[in-house]
């Protein structure tokens, strides 16, 4: 009988033997490489007292998940750090009048925390579908408010009764952002900054009744992004809105008293507007500078009173009349206006991991990570395991090589740079090395390098609320860029590979974000880069909105992802010979960028990284087969191991 039950054991054993044998291949080929770049980069910041009155500078810092840093302001000490679960960072803090911290989420979670407790509370999603909070305002009694994306909505929150729709509507129907936002106490009102196509809404909390006051001339530009208040000047209120486009940047200032824009300041960190508490001067930063702004004259003329470093985040009065400014560069700033002295005091600001936002693998044999939102760069070395951290420059949208050369294409403003492998990584020094802004662009996804005419192309997206990409051109030998806007009508150029001697692009009908698409289908089109001309261009397919991760396919055609559709493309035939659906999109998204990235494998198999899953694709059969879940990005280093993101952390397959 003994032997029947170990016959049978064994019997157990080698039938689940195959299962077990397959986990672990499948775990030996995939590897978590861990998070790659680190940052310090810090976002919404308050100045805040506890019970007993003593005081505390807190601030966010993005990351994988974003923590909360609170010092005590009289050593400077850090004394609270905890994570913001869910979230890789927040725009704004405030303190309510209840003497609560409110921190607002990326993502649309609202969370709060007691000055000189140790722990952060979640307070769960201000509204549904709202996916990030922007601005937090302090209203009467113990209500905040906080504006939303993509609903471009204000909602309240009240410890005793929990979250409501403010206007129970967006501010604005054909927006997707509030911005920033302001409490008026006198007028008991609220002030709200509006993107992507600027206005200044006013709403009354109470009866949901909006009013935008915004002129028409000023309402081209992209948004009113920062907003503050200052109370109890002579002649009135006044709300101050940075005004910024793409060509321009200005601050606007409306008098609540006269209702009307009474002033154009140049651009200023709106965040640290704040009056003095005895006199009527307000005090702001601008450029590194501190200035002050007497509201007693008649004409009034900043003053400049001294040096700062970074962007002021907060500011705060002490009781002894001295004014406290924590900055972007991890500092906090104490100037006494009796004196005019600073005083200036580092935060010990911890680094944390963020996302990686763009991949590739680059002609000195690492692979290039670069990180979201707080920029950076990291490379992994394949043989050594080494990580390498670049810092300096900003988001990276798309990467590309000629020679020794990567090319960056960074956001914002479609800046653009080279930077030479074979020597050290120096962006004080010009290595990488700035190459051209492209007007009204704000990020290069598409970059391709041309060996044969010495070129690098990149493909734009326009800034937010247009739509209309360009081509850029830039000849290595010479120097020089050319710029070709709308290239496509009214669509951003988000792939390129090249066929011969034609460079084979993708379109999206989506630009920046809140611009409204005025085409229906995206296209596929062929460009000579040597005449500068568009040779032809044909559609992927009816309503198909992007033509993403085109590559030079095993069988000597173009292959490449229009929405959820797998084609090949015959450039000499001009023709779509092969299509197949993979997934469907049923409804239109805000936007379509990147979807598709495709590399042939040295086993013959195509690999793919769409929707979110990796797939194997048989050149024979054109058959899919679901490789792994939650993937995201996909390069290919020259021994054949594919690379792939999942939010901070860097991954590698194996085949």
């Amino acid at each position: 009988m003994d032997n029947l039950f170990g016959l049978k054991r064994w019997m157990w054993f080698l039938a689940f033997l195959p299962f077990i044998t397959f986990g672990q291949e499948k775990q030996s080929k995939f590897k978590n490489l861990g998070p790659q770049i680190f940052t310090s980069l810090i976002q919404g910041s308050v100045f805040a007292d506890d019970q007993n009155g003593k005081s505390y500078v807190y601030t966010v810092v993005r990351g994988r998940p974003a923590h909360l840093v609170g010092f005590e302001i009289a050593s400077y000490k850090k004394i609270v750090d905890v994570e913001l679960e869910g979230t890789d960072g927040s725009w704004d803090l405030i303190t309510g009048n209840d003497g609560i911290v409110y921190i607002a989420g990326a993502n649309g979670h609202l969370f709060k925390h007691t000055p000189g407790t140790f722990t952060v509370e979640d307070l769960g999603i201000a509204l549904p579908g709202e996916k990030v909070i922007w601005d937090l305002t302090a209203g009467a009694g113990n209500t905040i408010y906080g504006g939303t994306y993509p609903g471009c909505r204000v909602f309240s929150y009240n410890p005793d009764k929990g979250f409501s729709d403010v206007a129970n509507k967006p501010l604005v129907d054909t927006e997707n952002y509030t911005r920033s936002l302001v409490y008026d106490k006198r007028e008991k009102k609220l002030y709200a900054g509006i993107a992507t196509k600027a206005a200044l809404i006013k709403l009354d909390p109470v009866t949901g009744q909006t009013q935008q006051l915004l002129p028409d001339t000023s309402r081209q530009q992209e948004a009113i992004y920062h907003i503050n208040i200052i109370n109890n000047l002579p002649g009135g209120d006044r709300v101050f809105g940075w005004l910024t486009g793409a060509k321009q940047r200005v601050t606007v200032v409306y008098n609540t008293n006269t209702q009307r824009f009474e002033d154009v300041l140049p651009s200023l960190d709106v965040k640290s507007l704040i009056k003095s508490p005895h006199q009527a001067t307000v005090y702001y930063s601008s450029a590194g500078r501190l200035f002050a702004l007497d509201y007693t004259k008649r004409v009034r003329k900043p003053k400049e009173l001294c040096a700062i470093s970074g962007e002021v985040k907060a500011s705060s009065w002490s009781k002894d009349g001295l004014l406290y400014l924590i900055t972007a560069s991890e500092k906090v700033h104490v100037y006494n206006p009796k004196t005019n002295a600073l005083a200036t005091h580092s935060l010990a600001i911890p680094k944390q991991a963020i996302d990686i936002q763009s991949i590739g693998f680059g002609p000195d044999g690492n692979v290039w990570s670069a990180g979201y939102l707080a920029g950076g760069h990291a490379t992994y070395n394949p043989t050594t395991g080494e990580v390498t951290q670049k810092p300096g420059l900003d988001q990276t949208e798309g990467m590309g090589n000629l020679g020794p050369f990567i090319y960056f294409g960074i956001y914002a403003k479609s800046r653009l740079y080279k930077y030479d492998t074979r020597k050290a990584w120096d962006v004080k020094n010009g290595n990488p090395e700035f190459i051209a802004q492209i007007s009204g662009q704000d990020r290069p996804f598409a970059v391709l390098g041309l060996e044969k005419s010495n070129q690098v192309i990149f493909g734009t997206v326009p800034t937010y609320g247009h739509v209309g990409g360009a081509l850029v051109q830039y000849d290595v030998e010479s120097k020089k860029v050319a710029t070709f806007e709308n290239l496509i009508q009214d669509q951003s150029i988000i792939s390129l590979v090249k066929s011969g001697d034609l460079v084979i692009g993708g379109t999206s009908i989506f630009g920046g974000l809140g611009g409204v698409p005025t085409q229906e289908e995206a296209v596929i089109f062929a460009w000579d880069p040597i005449r500068k001309v568009k040779v032809f261009e044909i559609s992927p397919g009816k309503n198909i909105m992007s033509v993403t991760g085109l590559i030079n396919g095993p069988d000597g055609n173009i292959w490449g992802f229009a929405d959820g559709d797998f084609f090949i493309l015959d450039v000499n035939a001009r023709k779509i010979i092969v299509r197949k659906r993979l997934f469907a999109i049923n409804s239109r998204p805000s936007h379509i960028w990147r979807s598709a990235f495709m590399q042939v494998h040295p086993n013959g198999k195509v690999y793919v990284a769409v929707n979110g899953k990796l797939y194997s694709i048989n050149p024979e059969t054109i058959e899919f087969e679901l490789v792994e879940e939650k993937v995201s990005l996909l390069t290919m280093d020259n021994n054949g191991t594919l690379y792939f993101r999942r939010n901070a952390n860097l991954w590698s397959f194996n085949p």
